[in-house]
This record gives C-alpha cells, sequence and structure tokens, in this order.
C-alpha cells in the first residue's frame, strides 16, 4: 500500500509540483492551504507523513506541528522558505524528522522524505548490536560475553526511541514525551538519572560514552558507528 503524504502549504504552485513529484513516485496526496484545513485532512485520511510549511495564513506550523502530534507520533518535515539557523533549530528542536528549505530539487524532497519513512515504518528484529553488547527487543534485556542485563520499561523505551533516530538528535522534550504522558516541565533531571543508568548497561566506560552520546543544549544521539 503507497505511503499517504499530507501536504500543508498555502502556495497553489508549490502544492501542485509537490504532489506530482510524489505521485510520480507512487506517493498518495491529500492537501491543506492552511492549519485549519491540516487539521481536518489529519484527521480524515491519517497519513503516514506530513509535508509542513513554517507560514500558513491563519497560523504557523511549529504551532501546528504540536497540534498534529498531540493525537499520533506521524513523521513531519518542515518545507519553509525561512532559512535561518534559528528557524531550522527550532523546527528540529520541536521533534520533527527534516527541515528542507525552499527551492529544494525534486530529487532531494523524495531522498529525504524516503530515508526517513525507511527510518520510521521499517520493521524492528528481534535482535540489535550496539558493540560487544546484544540487545535482545523481545525479552527486553541485554547480553555481554555471556552476561544477560534486563531493561527497565523506562530503560526500554529510551533505547528504542534513540535506536530507532540512530544517528540522529533526539531532542530531550522528544524523549520526556516518550517516557511520560502529560506536561513535561521538570522531567529533565529524571530523564538525565534514566541516560546515567542506561549507559551504566550498555557503554564500557559510562563516565566516557562511545555510544549514548550527549548533544549539549538539544538532546541525545545514538552513535550509528558499532550498530546493526
Amino acid at each position: 500500500m503507497a505511503y499517504r503524504i499530507l501536504i500543508v502549504d498555502d502556495e497553489i504552485a508549490l502544492q501542485n509540483m509537490v504532489k506530482e513529484i510524489l505521485i510520480q513516485a507512487g506517493y498518495e496526496t491529500a492537501p491543506a492551504l492552511s492549519c485549519a484545513q491540516a487539521l481536518e485532512q489529519f484527521r480524515a485520511i491519517q497519513p503516514d507523513a506530513v509535508l509542513l510549511d513554517v507560514n500558513l495564513p491563519d497560523g504557523d506550523g511549529f504551532s501546528l506541528f504540536g497540534k498534529l502530534r498531540e493525537g499520533r507520533d506521524v513523521p513531519v518535515l518542515f518545507l519553509s522558505a525561512r532559512d535561518e539557523d534559528a528557524d531550522r533549530l527550532q523546527g528540529l528542536g520541536l521533534g520533527a524528522d527534516d527541515y528542507i528549505t525552499k527551492p529544494f530539487l525534486p530529487q532531494e524532497l523524495l531522498l529525504r522524505l524516503n530515508a526517513v519513512l525507511r527510518r520510521v515504518y521499517r520493521e524492528t528484529p528481534d535482535t540489535g548490536r550496539l558493540g560487544d553488547v546484544e540487545i535482545d527487543w523481545g525479552k527486553s534485556n541485554l547480553r555481554r560475553c555471556g552476561v544477560e542485563t534486563a531493561l527497565t520499561a523506562k530503560e526500554f523505551t529510551l533505547l528504542k526511541k534513540l535506536w530507532d533516530a540512530r544517528g540522529n538528535i533526539v531532542t530531550i522534550d522528544a524523549l520526556c514525551a516518550a517516557l511520560w504522558d502529560g506536561p513535561l516541565v521538570g522531567y529533565e533531571n529524571t530523564l538525565m538519572v534514566h541516560i546515567r543508568r542506561l549507559r551504566e548497561k550498555i557503554e564500557a566506560d559510562p563516565s566516557h560514552p562511545k555510544y549514548l552520546l550527549t548533544v549539549r543544549g538539544l538532546g541525545y544521539r545514538l552513535n550509528q558507528e558499532g550498530t546493526k
């Protein structure tokens, strides 16, 4: 079944161009010209991904992003003429999967959309490997040199979130949202505790981590090197 992509942009010409690019690549598409239309379409078609403009006539894409993610953790790629570093960091800091600056080449759009979809929707293998640590996703445990260590529910959720995005930054807000429901204020210190305990289980030297890396001011990243 083809992936369904919601295109949120008030520029008709760009809407039509992106729609044509995606249809020729085998995707199904749905348009929205405003925040209100986007929310209606989002509920109606349950898209597999959203291409989201930042500037919209009845609001901004950053605020709309939060409303979309309240209902479902769907992949979102910002498409914007605003290429300032602050805007890009704001979009990625909110938890967006990519930020593409207009104008863009059709092939660039397809490559980056395909990369996000492969990362999000690929089937999770029964096991994974992080250096000399084997991860058994089914049993929620780790194995190193024949010794098994169980993961707590929070550690499992945290590791899975980082694993699915390995090589990329996962923001503090995104990790907190994965671990706790409700308002996220005040959870940063508790998140750091879970990060430290997870490092003690997956790192040879937790004080000098090789795999679970801190990205100061943004979040954490699971080093893709050594994973499979």
